[in-house]
């Protein structure tokens, strides 16, 4: 396995953490030394059939022995992101790692879905992830620690999508503006990459969706060990990448997936494939 980096004395802001992938990534970073700010929208899941908080999972990561806080944060709204990077800043002092992951989901043809739906997908996925990173440039620019903007979002290589035209649009769109800022902010050294699992990956999104079953997913594990290996490199020079889990780590030198997997096998590379339908595994091609 890749030799995992030391973020001691680093500090990232991560939206969407209050379960899922975006609470495995909080986890993954704070076992490393960083210290987190927790940020979504649920504060209280006592009324809900859904686990987790913010709170939650930056006491979680307390736990592990590093400084954090939670703001609570709607990603679509302007000026509660301006303010929650005050809050970030004056709470934990320099942020030098941004995590956009924040993310709404829904399949649907274009005659299925309706037009607030539309409008929600793009607003939380692209717009989100435009004023988050939007809001921290000025900050990153002038960090001593590695600048870091990452953004969970596909490398794209289609230009329809039958059947999830509306999420498939606004998760292109974050990748868009993540590469887009690698060649705006090159100068300034700040590595803006997009990392996406080639699997579907075990969340509550998948599991109330359908998509699949546990010998279609891995474990969350995969992307935040993905993460982490691009936190190991240098900014100034890995930036502009769209990463996908499995090959990033079989490349860092990762030869077994298993420990990933919930069942015995390799599930198929329908997340890759969904953006990228002639995607295949080295082996398969």
């Amino acid at each position: 396995m890749p030799q995992k980096p030391d973020l001691s004395g680093q500090t990232a802001f991560i939206t969407g953490t209050t379960r899922g992938i975006g609470k495995q990534l909080a986890l993954a970073l704070a076992e490393q030394g960083c210290d987190i700010v927790s940020t979504g929208k649920t504060v209280d899941d006592s009324d809900s059939d859904l686990e987790g908080t913010i709170h939650k999972t930056a006491e979680a990561c307390a736990e592990k022995g590093v400084e954090t806080h939670a703001i609570q944060l709607d990603v679509r709204d302007e000026d509660a992101i301006e303010a929650a990077v005050e809050e970030a800043i004056d709470e934990m002092g320099e942020i030098n790692i941004v995590i956009n992951n924040a993310s709404a989901i829904q399949m649907g043809a274009v005659e299925d879905l309706p037009a607030n739906r539309y409008d929600l997908l793009n607003e939380v996925n692209v717009r989100g992830t435009y004023l988050v990173s939007r809001a921290f440039i000025d900050h990153l620019k002038g960090v001593e620690e590695d600048a870091w903007i990452l953004t969970n979002a596909p490398p794209v290589e289609l230009d329809r999508a039958p059947g999830s035209a509306a999420y498939s649009w606004s998760k292109m769109g974050m990748s868009f503006v993540t590469l887009s800022m690698a060649q705006e902010l090159a100068d300034d050294e700040i590595g803006c990459n997009t990392f996406w699992p080639v699997t579907a990956i075990d969340t509550r999104a998948t599991r109330y969706f359908e998509m699949g079953t546990e010998d279609d997913w891995r474990t969350p594990d995969i992307v935040s060990d993905t993460v982490l290996e691009i936190l190991a490199r240098d900014p100034a020079e890995f930036t502009g990448n769209r990463v996908y889990d499995e090959d990033f780590l079989r490349e860092a030198g990762v030869e077994d997936f298993s420990e990933y997997n919930l069942t015995e096998g390799d599930p198929e590379p329908t997340s890759a494939q969904l953006f990228d339908p002639g995607y295949s595994r080295p082996d398969d091609a």
